[in-house]
């Protein structure tokens, strides 16, 4: 374990006040007694011995005054009642001590569905200690809300709600969404950062501006734990909308510990194909010292691994261990939850469907499987252990490999530095406008002057144009270059000007394809008997036989047959199974945690052996100065060397997986215009490999235009297949912008026909259509998700002012050895690769001994 463990949270520790009744105090202006906490409030405080935070009371006072804002805080400290006990504040003010709230007074949105039930419960709880049972009531609304709820809730709605943002658009669009949500006086997004860097943001952030409009003075809070860039967070969540908007930043004492699982001998020659699983013992040592412990992994197939790999160590867990992910049927999901709640559950093996915001209080400590990726998410999910005011948190990083030693000792100390990463909101998406059009021509209509500038009011489309917006007015009145076609006509504008839905098709359509998050289609598994087990992928089903095994929920399982997008098994028997795969299991490295892990590295290979994690790594460190130099933050370490599969180029500028795949493009691309070559390119976080047949000249090509910024997109557009991935990024953008339908409900349209589909569209937009804003925001989104173009010009401009350090060595180095592998294993079947990689371990570590 590592000796130094301890991370401060930000700020200074503030100490928690007393609860008073009867003293009022003046604030900070000094225009205005601060707020009084009426008598139930100060007693259900005492009661449970606790006593309100300062920032609790300033948000309370804040709310008082009129405000919005954004509540920064510790995660368990108390956030969700610091804006919901304002609103109950408010309530009883005035000498009205039950003043009768409006229905949907608050409505409270959090990202996802697995929080909805236990915020609700939040909420709930203590209306009856306070005497407000017989007034405020809580419902919920998402995607697993029945219709008898929904029913329920038309005739009778809650005083707040608690949904998500697609049922939010849901509710828009109904026709008698003005006077539905005429009375919403707050509200609440939970979790912003979740939301903030995503087009579902974008779509809360116009669902909030149309509620401004049918309710105006409401206020808007957003709640959150680990974020970097706060104001523009803040800014972000309110827009125009809300009049004053403050910050509010919770400083409660909270100390979180954070070490390392050290591995008994660390290898020298790290791969990141293994999974750790020769760390099943120590964790399974670590689980029996705590009551209840959360494991992550940052996928789900790992997670499935790792169970079995923990029940196969102890068997005797059998029962008090669990699996959650978000491809597991909400049933089971709910009862993993509802273990952890009860404190029945040793164990639960999780990704990041329990990052967020469910409150285990008998959770102990979090192991993290591997690296975290970035400091944020350390903190994230540090924060489920320990979680509640003065509690400790304490998570233990895993290595997998001996590379991810450097990465937790670099997270722990960017985690105690405060390093949290930015998010980014997106700017003006065409296809999340496209879709809000609809949605308020379905919820009564709109005003096209009235919506333009309603929609300027969010943070997102604050400079939006005028013609672009006129733009995606005529593509949903006339379908743009798709006008002979009916489908796509989907909005109509009446003689009195306003817009409207009148197809009933079209408007069932809309509801059902209302939301921005996408996926490969999922294909549901079930037994013969019926049981649903959860989902997995097509394209990962599609490549199975019958007969073949797969591991899913920790089962081990068979398949039988396909039919209409349901996989029917039975129980395997014991063997070699295939572990389903899903997207976005390859989260690049945060540049802060990349920043975190050079510094680390230039300790390491100056000698500091002051931390336990680059102690283990002596034996690496030492063999990489011994065969090349360690890489430094001032110099751009590049490898050379010549093997029985050709000639090899490392180069390890530390951007992440996504900006070295860029990099490996353009350097191939533009190594191979001056001399004819392939090469083949294999990517990791740290840094990337170009193997060609024949011989390069990289010193002169790094004299020469190889670095240049000069022409950087047009090269980077030549260098890759451009074309191919702007189709594929815009099969996302023609679903969010309803373009093309996914299916009804038990009827999901296959991967296949969605793309065939898109596909379509999109050839016919580039060929009678080249200005089409949709292809416009295909090509742009390629550029920043699939290969960060900006921080891709910051590295290569960084890489610019860096002293060259070009090696040629004779043996592929501690460095190098990682990016050979991952190449490797995308052309060796899973059976063989282990093996293959496992010789070649070998072989470098007998010239190793052989000095």
């Amino acid at each position: 374990m590592s000796s130094d463990p301890s991370v401060p949270e930000a700020g200074s520790a503030a100490r928690s006040e007393a609860a008073t009744a009867t003293t009022a105090t003046t604030d900070t202006t000094g225009t205005r007694p601060a707020l009084r906490l009426p008598p139930e409030f100060a007693r259900w405080f005492e009661r449970r011995g606790w006593h309100p935070f300062p920032f609790q009371r300033e948000v309370w006072q804040a709310y008082a005054r009129g405000h919005s804002g954004l509540l920064h805080a510790t995660t368990g400290s108390g956030k969700t009642y610091s804006v919901w006990f304002a609103a109950l504040i408010e309530a009883m003010r005035g000498g009205v001590r039950r003043q009768k709230p409006s229905p949907y007074t608050v409505l409270w949105i959090t990202p996802m569905r697995a929080l909805a039930a236990d915020t609700a419960r939040a909420l709930a709880e203590p209306l009856a200690d306070l005497g407000l049972d017989g007034d405020w009531t809580v419902g919920q609304r998402t995607g697993d809300t029945g219709s008898t709820e929904r029913a329920r809730q038309q005739r009778k709605p809650p005083s707040a709600l608690v949904t998500t943002p697609e049922s939010l658009s849901v509710m828009l669009a109904q026709a008698e969404a003005a006077s539905l949500l005429g009375n919403v006086q707050l509200v609440v997004v939970d979790e912003w950062h979740e939301l903030l860097g995503s087009k579902r943001g974008v779509q809360a952030q116009l669902a909030i501006a149309r509620i401004a409009r049918f309710s105006p003075g409401v206020r808007i809070w957003g709640l959150s734990a680990t974020i970097g860039n706060l104001a523009q967070a803040r800014d972000a969540l309110l827009g125009s909308m809300a009049p004053a908007g403050v910050l509010v930043q919770g400083k409660v004492p909270k100390r979180v510990v954070v070490d390392t699982v050290i591995p008994d001998v660390p290898d020298r020659f790290p791969w990141a194909g293994h999974l750790g699983m020769r760390m099943v013992e120590p964790v399974a040592r670590e689980i029996e010292a705590a009551a209840t412990t959360l494991v992550f992994t940052n996928v789900r197939s790992h997670a499935e691994q790792w169970y079995q790999a923990l029940l196969e160590a102890r068997p005797q867990w059998a029962g008090l261990i669990a699996l959650h992910h978000g491809s597991l049927d909400r049933r089971l999901r709910d009862w993993v939850e509802l273990g952890l709640k009860e404190g029945r559950l040793k164990a639960v093996v999780c990704t990041s469907s329990l990052d967020l915001g469910v409150d285990f209080l008998p959770v102990e400590r979090v192991i993290q499987i591997g690296s975290p990726k970035g400091v944020a998410r350390l903190l994230q999910r540090a924060g489920r252990s320990g979680h509640a005011p003065g509690r400790v948190s304490r998570i233990s990083c895993v290595p997998t490999h001996s590379f991810e030693l450097i990465e937790a000792a670099a997270a722990r100390v960017a985690a105690g530095e405060r390093r949290v990463e930015t998010l980014v909101p997106p700017e003006a998406p065409i296809d999340v406008l496209v879709q809000h059009l609809v949605t308020v021509a379905l919820g009564g209509g709109f005003d096209a002057d009235a919506l333009f500038a309603e929609v300027r009011t969010t943070w997102a489309y604050r400079d939006l144009a005028r013609a672009d917006f006129d733009w995606a007015i005529d593509f949903v009145t006339r379908g743009g270059s798709l006008h002979a076609y009916p489908e796509y006509r989907r909005v109509e504008q009446a003689e009195d000007g306003c817009y409207r839905v009148t197809d009933r098709a079209i408007a069932r359509r809309h509801r059902m394809s209302i939301g921005t998050i996408t996926a490969d289609s999922a294909m549901d598994v079930r037994f013969l008997g019926g049981g649903r087990i959860g989902t997995v992928e097509e394209s990962f089903v599609s490549r199975l036989k019958p007969g073949q095994a797969f591991l899913l929920g920790g089962r081990l399982l068979a398949l039988v047959r396909i039919r209409e997008m349901t996989a029917y098994v039975q129980r395997a028997k014991p063997g070699t199974a295939a572990v389903p795969r899903w997207m976005g299991g390859r989260s690049p490295l945060s540049t802060e945690l990349a920043q975190a892990v050079v510094e680390m590295i230039g300790r390491a290979g100056q000698g500091d052996r002051s931390l336990p994690e680059l102690r283990a790594v002596s034996r690496l460190v030492e063999l990489q100065q011994r065969w090349s130099v360690m890489p430094q933050a001032h110099e751009l370490l590049v490898e050379t060397v010549r093997t029985r599969e050709g000639h090899h180029l490392f180069c390890f500028p530390f951007a992440g997986r996504l900006v070295h795949t860029g990099l490996a493009s353009l350097f191939g691309w533009r190594a191979s215009h001056s001399a004819l070559n392939t090469f083949s390119v294999a990517v990791s976080d740290y840094g990337f490999e170009l193997l060609s047949p024949v011989p390069v000249d990289w010193k002169a090509a790094f004299a020469g235009d190889l670095l240049d910024g000069a022409d950087l997109q047009t090269h980077l557009l030549e260098s890759l297949n451009a074309g191919e991935l702007a189709r594929r990024q815009f099969r996302e953008i023609a679903r969010v912008s309803g373009l093309v339908f996914t299916g009804f409900p038990g009827q999901p349209k296959r991967a296949r026909e969605l793309q065939a589909s898109a596909g379509l569209l999109h050839d016919v937009f580039e060929q009678h259509d080249p200005g089409n804003l949709l292809l416009a925001q295909a090509r742009a989104e390629v550029m920043r998700d699939e290969l960060d173009l900006v921080r891709l010009t910051d590295t290569l401009a960084r890489m610019r002012s860096m002293t060259l350090r070009l090696v040629e060595v004779e043996h592929p180095t501690p460095f190098a050895f990682p990016l050979m592998a991952a190449r490797i294993r995308e052309k060796v079947s899973t059976e063989k690769v282990g093996d293959r990689i496992a010789r070649m371990v070998a072989e470098l570590e007998r010239a190793a001994e052989a000095g």
